[in-house]
């Protein structure tokens, strides 16, 4: 049997692509958890920033774009952890959007990271997140 994650009320959840960020809050617990939306990220300058070091030969352009949008993600997160708007953090994205997340967040956001899920769920309804959540927490 898995242990059980108790998600606290108020918990920041970050649904995320390459392309977006959406940002959501939980209201309720276990059975009860729903999300409301509280603010949508996207790539900002990306002719200007890119991930730090030089991009390797084999990425595309688009692999770039999603690799600085991962890092903006990160800073983004890093500014409200510094102004308290959360204590607690749900990570969701595709597989390759999550690993680039983790590797560029300050080890005071990763340290708020309750659950991680490794599905793509932009472009799902509210319920169908936390319904995902509600199965990943136990």
């Amino acid at each position: 049997m898995s242990d059980i994650i108790y998600i606290p009320q108020r918990t920041l959840v970050v649904v995320a692509d390459g392309h977006q960020a959406v940002l959501l809050r939980t209201h309720g617990i276990r059975a009860n958890l729903s999300l409301t939306e509280e603010r949508r990220l996207t790539p900002q300058n990306l002719d200007w920033e890119g991930p730090s070091g030089s991009r390797p030969e084999e990425q595309t352009p688009r692999q770039t774009d999603e690799a600085t949008f991962a890092k903006q993600l990160a800073e983004a997160l890093y500014g409200m952890k510094q102004a308290n708007k959360f204590e607690h953090l749900v990570l969701a994205a595709d597989p390759q959007t999550l690993g680039q997340v983790r590797q560029s967040l300050h080890k005071s956001v990763a340290a708020t990271i309750m659950l991680e899920l490794d599905k793509e769920l932009t472009n799902h309804p509210l319920p169908e997140i936390a319904a995902a959540i509600r199965d990943a927490a136990g």
